[in-house]
């Protein structure tokens, strides 16, 4: 019986340094849609004091007439979706640049990510990694790109003693 080349891994790990190829292309499982909680605790969890992210009286005076979810909020999120394709198994982060909000983003907009890989190289420094740098973007429900970014972080390698399986077992029958 011929094994389906698509079929999904029994164990999935995510990925790790050796499964990037330049050029792949990813795009989010899931969709999230923000709320407005979402964006009202989210600034004021970092303390963000514009109005126009927690005041609709205030935001129906602006541009956008309502209020706008906050932007680094936008970025946490896209950055979220893209974690189960790309950075599972990273061990840091090293760079969110060229960070670009074409569209706002506001309370009741789905976001999806599609990311995009664009370099790799073996670390100098720690032979347990490699640097992935990639390009991420939100897409929302109407089909526009509401933010655009590259972003690098260190990947784990496969055998690196960093992401051996900790899964703890038991040696108990099942009951059931």
């Amino acid at each position: 019986m011929a094994t389906d080349p698509a079929a999904a891994p029994k164990e999935w790990r995510g990925r790790f340094y050796e499964d990037f190829d330049v050029g792949d292309v990813y795009h989010s499982r899931f969709g999230r849609t923000v709320t407005q909680t979402d964006n009202i605790w989210f600034t004021c969890l970092t303390m963000n004091t514009n109005p126009i992210h927690f005041s609709e009286a205030y935001a129906a005076g602006t541009q956008f007439g309502r209020p706008l979810v906050n932007s680094a909020f936008t970025l946490a999120l896209v950055t979220g979706l893209t974690v189960p394709d790309t950075s599972e198994n990273a061990a840091a982060n090293l760079a969110w640049t060229d960070i670009m909000l074409p569209r706002p983003v506001f309370e009741g907009d789905t976001i999806w990510a599609e990311s995009e890989i664009l370099e790799k190289r073996e670390s100098r420094s720690n032979p347990s990694v490699g640097i992935v740098s990639m390009r991420c973007r939100g897409i929302n429900q109407r089909r526009e790109v509401v933010i655009e970014f590259r972003r690098t972080f260190m990947a784990y390698k496969r055998g690196a003693p960093e992401v051996a399986d900790t899964f703890p077992g038991s040696d108990q029958d099942w009951t059931v």
